[in-house]
């Protein structure tokens, strides 16, 4: 009977991710090819870059060969003209979809905290984008192969850094600025909309014990500037962002129960969805449980921050108009 109830339970709460996500999220990545028409191109001259390592990277000219070993490489490439020559997988999807398909023919070097090395020397691109906690073991490695940029990718402010320092590299530093200016200003003009009063949590993990992230995770961040409350808390070493968050407890959640729940991507039954608590959670009884994509979860390149505005916009402000911008 307990099967049946939290059955019956689950069925009611089910979580409203729509079979349109996806596509949703591609038709949202059309803006990639009219963006803006290529600024002026940066003359072949020499490009000094300084990563989130505070190494000091020299290129004798604008990479154009990039390889991404974290979805933000491929993302922000993309972004501003540029086709990435080697990717990481995505989350369960392998390639990510809401980049488009040609990402499809793009070679793979596996999961980001394990790259194919052999297969990237043969690729031979000229600069790696690295997600810097995933490549500390392999960096001397990937550096006989390419320079590398090795970045945090975990704040607000890392996106903008990195998109930033993306676009001095790729010799496209004006059309970077340009997004990341329509991104904030995006944000901004949906944080002065937004009426606030509310709490949050965003969940992962497909075991009994969710993971909560803290506030300065970016997805969070983005929640807490529209005037959320995240339940998960600031972080206990801000200068270093790790870790990124904590296993939270039902019987905890359930003190500090939020009024919204997303969860992010999980490669099996999410086990904590089934305790008999689940259904008591003041989201779950009001409907306000979603699921989102992967874009969620590696989301600081700029056109995976500029879907999950979308993502918030169309599940907690439905009466607002979006804001039209040339990043959509």
């Amino acid at each position: 009977m307990l099967s049946n109830a939290i059955n019956a339970d689950k069925e009611r709460i089910r979580i409203k991710a729509g079979r349109g996500l996806w596509r949703r999220l591609l038709i949202s990545i059309t803006w990639v090819t009219v963006v803006f028409p290529v600024l002026a191109q940066a003359e072949n001259s020499p490009v000094t870059l300084t990563d989130d390592r505070g190494k000091t990277i020299e290129l004798t000219q604008p990479a154009t060969r990039p390889a991404a070993i974290s979805t933000f490489g491929a993302d922000v490439a993309r972004a501003l003209g540029i086709q990435p020559v080697a990717i990481t997988t995505f989350g369960l999807e392998g390639t990510p979809a809401y980049l488009g398909p040609e990402m499809n023919k793009i070679p793979s070097l596996g999961p980001r905290h394990q790259p194919n090395l052999e297969r990237l020397s043969r690729i031979a691109p000229d600069l790696v984008f690295a997600i810097r906690r995933y490549t500390e073991k392999d960096g001397p490695q990937i550096e006989a192969i390419a320079p590398m940029v090795a970045l945090d990718l975990i704040t607000l402010q890392d996106s903008l850094h990195a998109v930033a320092l993306a676009g001095d590299a790729f010799g496209r530093s004006q059309q970077a600025q340009q997004i990341n200016e329509q991104f904030m200003t995006r944000l901004n003009s949906l944080a002065a909309q937004s009426p606030g009063g509310r709490t949050v949590a965003i969940l992962t993990s497909g075991g009994e014990t969710p993971f909560v992230y803290y506030d300065h995770f970016l997805t969070a961040a983005l929640l807490e500037r529209l005037h959320f409350d995240n339940v998960g808390g600031p972080p206990p070493n801000p200068d270093s962002g790790i870790p990124l968050g904590y296993r939270i407890s039902l019987e905890t959640l359930l003190t500090l129960n939020p009024d919204v729940i997303f969860l992010l991507p999980s490669n099996r039954q999410r086990g904590f969805t089934l305790n008999p608590v689940w259904p008591y959670l003041q989201a779950v009884k009001n409907d306000q449980v979603f699921e989102v994509g992967q874009h969620w979860k590696e989301s600081a390149g700029p056109i995976a921050r500029s879907l999950v505005l979308d993502d918030m916009t169309r599940l907690l402000f439905p009466d607002i108009t979006p804001v039209k911008t040339s990043l959509r």
